[in-house]
């Protein structure tokens, strides 16, 4: 019998299926009953009528396509609008979008990273910068969690006090929802020369002055040692990402950024709904401190019924669970109750600890929060119980 070059993707998936770690895609249609907490929909604005018109006025304008990467045909002047207003809004000299958040993420560290330079990373880091760290040609040193000591202790140990260094972190860790520190790493970062590369996914629409993002409530926006990442598919509701920070540095990613230069520019109906819910968000600030507030709430309904829920500092909410077996029921028994979280388990999380994961909406009214609440309570395995 002819031996296939694939036969040991068997062996790969007999030992995920023993560990209880497959993965499978459930496809969901458009009017699904579930309530849903384990998107990313912080502001509840993927389905409002300005930011849907918004994306098929661009579809309708500029076509289902951008037809090709940035510097042939890709960019049309919607594409320029929305990175004039996504700057401006989050308090920085210049924007450069992406496809998605991920390329944003790969382009920022792999060109502003040289060959002879350091990369001090946060041992949560979400998986697009390890994987931007894995690719740039710069020696990488993952640090303690949010440790600002840490980090002054790695960029100690350049050979050179003038070799280029940066230290890039999450604003809001994905996984527990906590918050970096980041004016103690801005200050560490300007001790040492480096440059503070920030990926503000979970902070944008959240964090800040009417959800301005993470770098803007921690005064950093703006700064010629800052640099800051963001995806439109969370607080914006849409699909894609961008870089923000000095006019050099994205007049460099323009030119140096391989995620940039060679992939087709972001679709205008992704970048119309962007700049749909962007001006949206101006008129509703309020938006940003809902979300807030529905987490807290989650926070502490899930705290007083004695479960170990992580206090969130923007929209994420942790619940822990005692093995990952438990959290793949839990959450399972909570999608037939009619309530979707998510779920995450090695290893997808660093530390090894299983937890459900729960998305605050600024559109849940107290009731559905309550409802949801309900749920995760009546479903909770026995050990969960602190």
């Amino acid at each position: 019998m002819a031996v296939s070059p694939f036969d040991w993707i068997d062996g790969q998936a007999e030992r995920r299926r023993a560990a209880g770690l497959v993965r499978t895609l459930r496809p969901r249609p458009a009017d699904s009953p579930l309530l849903d907490l384990a998107g990313n929909d912080y502001l509840g604005l993927t389905r409002h009528p300005e930011v849907t018109d918004a994306a098929a006025a661009a579809a309708r304008r500029w076509g289902g396509g951008a037809t090709g990467s940035r510097l042939v045909t890709g960019t049309t002047e919607l594409h320029t609008e929305l990175e004039s207003e996504l700057a401006g809004f989050c308090g920085f000299e210049s924007a450069l979008l992406f496809a998605t958040g991920y390329a944003a993420n790969l382009a920022a560290l792999t060109a502003l990273a040289p060959h002879g330079s350091l990369i001090v990373s946060d041992a949560a880091n979400h998986a697009s910068l390890i994987d931007g760290c894995r690719l740039s040609r710069a020696t990488t040193q993952v640090v303690p969690h949010s440790s600002p000591d840490a980090v002054r202790k790695a960029f100690a140990t350049r050979a050179a006090p003038t070799d280029p260094a940066l230290l890039v972190t999450d604003s809001v860790f994905s996984v527990d929802g906590d918050a970096a520190p980041l004016s103690a790493l801005a200050a560490v970062c300007r001790d040492a020369g480096a440059a503070l590369v920030v990926d503000d996914a979970h902070g944008l629409g959240v964090l800040g002055e009417g959800g301005r993002g993470a770098p803007y409530a921690a005064g950093l926006a703006g700064a010629d040692d800052v640099v800051a990442t963001v995806t439109l598919s969370k607080s914006l509701g849409s699909q894609g990402g961008a870089v923000l920070g000095p006019a050099r540095v994205v007049d460099h990613l323009v030119n140096a950024a391989r995620t940039f230069i060679f992939d087709t520019g972001l679709a205008p109906a992704a970048t119309g709904a962007a700049l749909g819910a962007l001006r949206l968000l101006r008129r509703e600030p309020e938006r940003a401190a809902r979300a807030r507030a529905v987490a807290a709430r989650l926070h502490t309904l899930l705290s007083g019924a004695g479960l170990a829920a992580v206090r969130p500092d923007a929209a994420v909410v942790s619940v822990r669970a005692p093995s990952p077996g438990d959290a793949v029921r839990w959450a399972a028994d909570c999608r037939s109750a009619g309530l979707l979280v998510g779920c995450f388990r090695p290893p997808s999380v660093p530390d090894g600890v299983s937890r459900l994961r729960l998305t605050a909406r600024a559109d849940l009214t107290d009731a559905r929060v309550e409802e949801a609440v309900r749920v995760i309570v009546d479903h909770a395995p026995r050990d969960a119980r602190s």
